[in-house]
């Protein structure tokens, strides 16, 4: 590679050379100086000089308002500390990251606050040259200073998250006011150049780190295109446009933020929030319970057209509902009594009678994507990484065959009944009369699911009732949304129910998942308390692959892994969003691969006056 100096002089010609290379040339072309973007494997899709993202309308009108309805509370407006609970949209809306994502690829950033990006090809070090023209809200520049004050500020007080991945920069500095330079010797990290592409940029004259880790609901300064105007603690916050937004013709801001004002309104009941939505106060809801999707959508506004519902068919992995163990618990220490309750649910019953059959099911955790390992043979390169574990994966599950138990949809089973029953007595377990006890102690097998949603309660119940017949009593416990948020960040609790977002470009988030190191650090997703070698040794993996085919096979080794560890039950798979929408909010006739994004939709123009 060129040295530094010479790298920062080179034209972006090289840059539109590589659309016209072979795929590698193209790579290691658009890598010999600054670029425009950057992607985690292979180059960006969109060419140098693009005008605007595929899925946004560039002459989507400005103006109005959009509602949101969102559920529980919150005490915040700092998304990025662990203390509270915060409006997550700050991020994006009012804070912006060096670079932003472009949503129709696995996972590729464009320009942002930095307009450009350059690393070698071992990426060793990623270097961001902000624009000159970029603004806080309050009119001063976006600085490299800033942006090294962001990044100490969150790999010492930020999300567990930004600790992990900032730590891992062994040396950041600025060669002058618009230039930063991160170096990662030694990290073995490919995504992490990218991690730092989307650090939040915070303002180091309006920051007072001495206070950052605390709860505020003061309204930050950030370079994005609202700025917070209004908030009711608990019940709303409403956000501005900021009409000196520097970054309103970035091409990966043509057709977005075209409201007016936002309100983010919360209901901490979800019936109560379903109401207030048939009502008209707010203007779309993500619908999640099939049952209300089948049936509850038969009133007047959705029969005369004034309410519109979308089904979305993503690129991604399906999203995936699972009851997770906490293993922290004794009662979920042995991996055969994980296994018997995991055949004690019977999906077949609750598909057919309580979500009129939308649903599927895996047993993965990158379910309907080519990253999903259920249901397929491995390749060489996952045998050779799954080698040195082979004792952690299940015969069945390396080789492909395994399937999640098939009932008869009874809801009495009695061959999976039987199963289940010789697992638990393999654990020590034995049935006196209608209890299961534990051999040696006598003490009953017992548990408590923590629920927060009706639709909850309901899988929930149906499972304590298939968990009876077997000698199990376990109990259901119904929390409002903040309590919930609150025992599931502590992990105060046996069992919940819980979905991993996935993207087709997996990464240091994975570690905040079932990292072991994250099942000791309140706040993170390792929610089921997994420690394994085998999961950390195939992150590792997976973020050090620089070809998206050995990318894939240490995915999928994961996966194995992860359905091995039998961590949490599979529930079901939602193969597409489902988006009811007031007809007055529009949104482009393209949909992302990622599915549906509010930022680009606009409001309705009034008719114009014959």
């Amino acid at each position: 590679m060129t040295a530094v100096g010479a790298i920062r002089s080179a034209s972006l010609a090289c840059v539109a050379l590589a659309f016209v290379l072979s795929p590698v040339a193209a790579v290691r072309a658009a890598q010999a100086g600054e670029a425009f973007g950057i992607a985690m494997h292979g180059a960006p899709a969109l060419p140098a000089g693009f005008e605007h993202m595929p899925y946004a309308n560039p002459d989507a009108p400005k103006g109005g308002r959009l509602v949101w309805g969102l559920s529980g509370t919150f005490d915040s407006l700092n998304p990025l500390i662990v203390r509270g609970l915060a409006l997550q949209q700050i991020r994006g809306f009012v804070v912006e990251s060096l670079m932003a994502r472009g949503n129709d690829e696995a996972f590729t950033l464009y320009g942002l606050l930095a307009k450009s990006v350059e690393t070698d090809d071992a990426r060793s070090y990623v270097t961001f040259h902000l624009d000159p023209r970029a603004r806080f809200s309050d009119g001063k520049p976006v600085t490299a200073d800033d942006v090294l004050f962001s990044w100490a500020l969150l790999r010492d007080k930020g999300r567990p998250n930004h600790r992990q991945y900032y730590s891992k920069v062994t040396k950041a500095e600025a060669p002058d006011p618009l230039t930063v330079r991160f170096d990662l010797g030694g990290a073995n990290d490919r995504e992490l150049p990218l991690i730092l592409g989307l650090m939040p940029v915070l303002p180091r004259h309006a920051v007072d780190p001495a206070t950052f880790e605390e709860t505020t609901m003061a309204g930050p300064i950030g370079s994005g295109p609202y700025r917070v105007s209004a908030v009711k603690p608990g019940a709303s916050v409403t956000l501005i446009r900021n009409p000196d937004y520097w970054g309103r013709d970035l091409p990966v801001n043509r057709g977005l933020w075209n409201f007016d004002e936002i309100r983010f309104d919360f209901y901490r009941e979800a019936n109560g929030q379903f109401e207030a939505f048939k009502r008209g106060l707010y203007d779309f809801r993500v619908e999640t319970e099939p049952l209300r999707w089948h049936d509850g959508y038969d009133f007047p506004a959705a029969r005369t057209g004034d309410l519109i519902r979308d089904t979305v068919k993503t690129g991604m992995p399906q999203p995936s509902e699972f009851l997770v163990f906490n293993t922290r618990r004794p009662v979920f220490s042995d991996i055969r009594v994980r296994q018997a309750l995991t055949l004690l649910f019977d999906f077949e019953w609750i598909n057919r009678n309580y979500f009129f059959g939308l649903y599927t099911r895996s047993a993965g955790f990158f379910a309907g994507s080519e990253l999903s390992a259920y249901g397929r043979s491995p390749d060489d390169r996952e045998r050779e990484l799954l080698k040195p574990f082979a004792s952690h994966i299940q015969p069945d599950i390396l080789d492909g065959s395994y399937r999640l138990p098939v009932t008869d949809g009874s809801g009495r089973d009695r061959a999976t009944l039987r199963s289940a029953l010789t697992l638990l007595s393999k654990a020590g377990y034995d049935l006196d009369g209608t209890v299961l006890r534990q051999r040696s102690t006598k003490a009953p097998l017992t548990f408590e699911i923590l629920v927060t949603t009706r639709d909850q309660e309901r899988i929930a119940l149906a499972y304590t009732r298939d968990l009876k017949r077997a000698g199990i009593e376990a109990g259901v416990r119904a929390v409002d949304p903040v309590q919930f948020d609150q025992r599931r960040l502590g992990y105060e609790f046996d069992m919940l129910q819980n979905r991993w977002d996935q993207s087709l470009s997996p990464g240091n988030e994975q570690s905040f998942y079932w990292g072991s190191q994250a099942a000791d650090i309140p706040g993170t997703r390792n929610y089921m308390g997994a420690k394994d070698p085998a999961i950390d040794t195939l992150i590792a993996a997976l973020l050090e692959a620089h070809e998206r085919p050995a990318f894939i096979s240490a995915v999928r080794a994961l996966d194995r892994t992860l359905m091995s560890g039998f961590y949490a039950i599979p529930l079901f798979n939602a193969g597409e969003q489902w988006i009811a929408r007031w007809n007055r909010i529009e949104r482009p006739e393209k949909t992302s691969l990622t599915g549906y994004l509010p930022e680009t939709w606009w409001q309705k123009p009034d008719p114009q006056p014959k």
